[in-house]
């Protein structure tokens, strides 16, 4: 609070706070500046090793298998495509081989099936943005590296939306300019014969 000026307020007479957090790993004081800790950068591999760890602490009760008949077995695996959790026969009874359901990949059961994204080759995360520069998509590993520290990175869905745009007017144009090219066509073909006689 303090921040800006205001009537009554003369200008620097309270100077920015800054906050100091102990390091985890040194004790030493680190002072964080006035944002406090939105300032650090996030530690995207340690929130999902946490995000992971309550998953497993929050399920109380072992997964279930949806398709036993009572009394049910607890599931071994996930299908992503199916959204369900199956135990070993049931994965082996709805994905026969031969079939199109035995190229689903089987996950780790659960209750709540994300749909699966794209993923990046080199880090096996999933892509969040895209690199206008490099015209690829990249996680957000990416994104920190060098690599990618001066180019355009947007995410990807305002990617997706402008690119749509894009696509949408060319096709509008060509689907405009068909007649006036399809006349051309003839009249070039009737050139020709005229030519040919």
């Amino acid at each position: 609070a303090g921040f800006g000026t205001y009537p009554g307020r003369k200008r620097g007479t309270v100077h920015p706070q800054t906050v100091s957090f102990p390091c985890p790993a040194c004790q030493r004081d680190v002072e964080l500046g006035e944002r406090g800790l939105g300032s650090l950068f996030r530690n995207l591999t340690l929130e999902r090793v946490v995000e992971r760890y309550r998953q497993t602490i929050n399920i109380s009760a072992a997964i279930m298998c949806q398709f036993c008949k009572p009394p049910q077995l607890e599931a071994t695996k996930g299908c992503t495509e199916c959204k369900s959790s199956f135990c070993n026969e049931c994965f082996k009874l709805y994905h026969p081989w031969g079939t199109q359901k035995a190229q689903h990949e089987p996950t780790p059961p659960t209750l709540t099936f994300r749909p699966k994204g794209l993923m990046c080759p080199e880090h096996k995360e999933e892509v969040t943005h895209y690199c206008k520069t490099c015209q690829r998509l990249v996680c957000q590993l990416c994104r920190v590296r060098r690599t990618h520290t001066s180019h355009k990175i947007t995410p990807v869905l305002s990617a997706y939306q402008a690119l749509r745009e894009k696509l949408t007017k060319s096709l509008a144009y060509i689907l405009s300019s068909q007649d006036t090219v399809q006349t051309q066509i003839a009249e070039l073909e009737e050139m020709v014969k005229h030519t040919e006689v």
